[in-house]
This record gives structure tokens, C-alpha cells and sequence, in this order.
């Protein structure tokens, strides 16, 4: 599991330099990539109430979840783990042309 730095204030220099190393706006902040319960993985974006995502963030998790993804929003630490508990409780799914 990962975090995705894309949170916070930043000078226009710092976001140029790391727009040119590849970060994307809306990216969530959580990456598990794990295989469970028929999805490839999980994302989670983090939000503190009373924010909701922004319009990058509802598109990427449309797209991930599109993909094959888990995603979710949650509004606390304590709501990321239950998810994450739960998402890890999840069969494994495994591969087409991969044996069990």
C-alpha cells in the first residue's frame, strides 16, 4: 500500500517541476494493489468533512473503477482502515490463465 503526495499548498515552481515528473491532479490518495474480491485494487480518497472530492477526483475514481478498481471516499483514518480491513477480508481474484 502507498500514498499519493498530491495534497496540499504548493509555489508554482514546485507544482511545475512535479507536473513534469508525471503527478496528476484528482489522483486518490491511497493505492493498494492488491487482487481481492474480483477487483485489481483498491484506491481511497482521503477527505476531511465537510469537503467532498473535486470534479479531477470523481473522474479518476469513475476511470479506475472503470478499470477494474475498488474505490472509495473516506472522511477519517478509522474509515480507511475499516475499508481496507474489509477489502483485504475479500477472496483473492485471481488472473485469467492463473490456477488457484
Amino acid at each position: 500500500m502507498y500514498h499519493i503526495p498530491n495534497e496540499g499548498k504548493r509555489s508554482k515552481a514546485t507544482g511545475g517541476r512535479l507536473k513534469a515528473q508525471g503527478l496528476k491532479p484528482g489522483v486518490p490518495d491511497v493505492c493498494l494493489p492488491t487482487a481481492h474480491g474480483g477487483y485489481i485494487g483498491l484506491y481511497i480518497e482521503m477527505k476531511v468533512k465537510p469537503n467532498r472530492p473535486t470534479e479531477n477526483q470523481k473522474n479518476w475514481l469513475r476511470a479506475l473503477r472503470a478499470a477494474g478498481h475498488l474505490t472509495a471516499v473516506a472522511y477519517d483514518w478509522e474509515e480507511a482502515k475499516n475499508l481496507i480491513e474489509d477489502y483485504l477480508k475479500l477472496p483473492p481474484t485471481i488472473a485469467k490463465g492463473e490456477s488457484k
